[in-house]
């Protein structure tokens, strides 16, 4: 059984540099598991601690139900992909992929017939087969990766551990590799802890994501989870392309409930939200709205929504058109008002706008959050006991 967890685990450098902090997570055997988070939040370094390449300051890390932070990297039958490949350019293809079968051969029992089946094997299963005679400098980049990734493969280890290994890519070679690595996981039925910067990426291959800022794990769910019911600010700019729009305001008192007064409009709440907001009249908050909760035409009148609550339409904004995208089959509209500098809106590619136009656009009001001001304001849309609220 492969369960690797993290129990309240550190890593602070000298000098007193926290690059990880209180980390406890658990993942499951054959479960795939995504860390997520901007430059410098501390994911990679998590990463390298499962891994044993770096000490772990405090906290313990189990890897099949065994305590591993005094254990060597070699001894922790666990195989990493780097971000840069890490191939001898001096061997073949096929001495690369059996380079640390041969190093454990006696250990493992296996003849060199053993080892030659193995690699064969796992380069068919990669399509890669007809590469094993070439060396590194002979390959592309994608190439390349595959031999990475069948190198840990032939291991046939407790856990594979992957550390940005599509960074280097191109855009169209990336998603084919990602949707390559996610089968392959599917079908080995290994436990996988994979390091990305992408939210896109994080959110098609994991079963779960972790968002990481600052060394802390914000939030730890599926991917759909983290998107529809993001637990701060932080989590909700992060998780989301184009991410969520944030309007300040404040809740005000309005008849016959609340409203959010963004300073030219003030945006009726629905009476789930306004329930769960009473405690915050006449206080600073902050509205986020994601691209699609905007429409062009009123939304059409729900009766009922995931919550079992009536849907009571959506509110309406005046805005002028910055800028219009055009992606395929949808456009990304900027919108201003005079109140609000930045919006983003998301529609269908045949839907009339054009910059510099002005009209009313309508928010899909169930489909909002409300968040406390600051960079990682606390998502007060939802009950504090875990069971969320919201009317998504």
């Amino acid at each position: 059984m492969a369960l690797v967890t993290l129990s309240d685990v550190s890593k602070v450098y000298p000098g007193g540099v926290t690059a990880v902090d209180g980390v406890s997570l658990e993942i499951a055997d054959q479960e795939f598991v995504v860390l997520v988070g901007p430059s410098g939040c501390g994911k990679s370094t998590t990463l390298r601690m499962i891994a044993g390449l770096e000490e772990v300051t405090s906290g313990t890390v189990a890897i099949g139900g065994r305590v591993v932070n005094d254990v060597p990297p070699k001894d922790r039958d666990v195989a990493m992909v780097f971000q840069n490949y890490a191939l001898y350019p001096h061997m073949t293809v096929q001495a690369n992929m059996a380079f640390s079968l041969k190093l454990r051969r006696r250990e493992l029992g296996l003849s060199k017939a053993d080892i030659d089946k193995k690699v064969r094997e796992t380069a068919s299963l990669l399509g890669i087969g007809d590469l094993l005679g070439r060396r590194p400098k002979a390959l592309s980049g994608g190439q390349r990766q595959r031999v990475a990734v069948g190198r840990a493969i032939v291991r046939n280890p407790k856990a594979f551990l992957f550390d940005e290994p599509l960074s280097n890519l191109d855009a169209k070679l990336r998603v084919e590799m990602r949707s390559e690595i996610k089968r392959l996981q599917r079908r080995l039925r290994t436990t996988t802890i994979y390091v990305t910067h992408d939210q896109e990426e994080a959110m098609t291959l994991g079963d779960r994501i972790v968002v990481m800022k600052d060394g802390v794990v914000h939030q730890c769910a599926t991917a759909l989870e983290v998107y529809e019911r993001p637990v701060n600010r932080f989590v909700a700019s992060f998780v989301g392309t184009p991410p969520m729009s944030f309007v300040d305001g404040r809740i005000v008192s309005r008849a016959g409930g609340l409203a959010f007064d963004e300073g030219t409009t003030k945006i009726p709440l629905t009476g789930g939200m306004a329930e769960r907001l009473s405690g915050h009249t006449d206080r600073e908050m902050v509205m986020g709205i994601r691209p699609d909760a905007f429409s062009v035409e009123a939304p059409v009148e729900r009766t009922s929504n995931a919550s079992g609550a009536s849907a009571e339409g959506a509110a309406r904004l005046a805005v002028r058109i910055a800028l219009v995208e055009l992606l395929g089959d949808r456009k990304d509209i900027y919108m201003t008002t005079k109140a609000q500098t930045s919006l983003v809106g998301r529609v269908g590619a045949r839907v009339s706008v054009f910059e510099g136009q002005e009209l009313t656009m309508f928010i899909d009001m169930d489909r909002v959050h409300i968040f406390e001001p600051g960079d990682t304001g606390v998502n007060v849309t939802f009950v504090r006991d875990g069971v969320a609220a919201s009317a998504h």
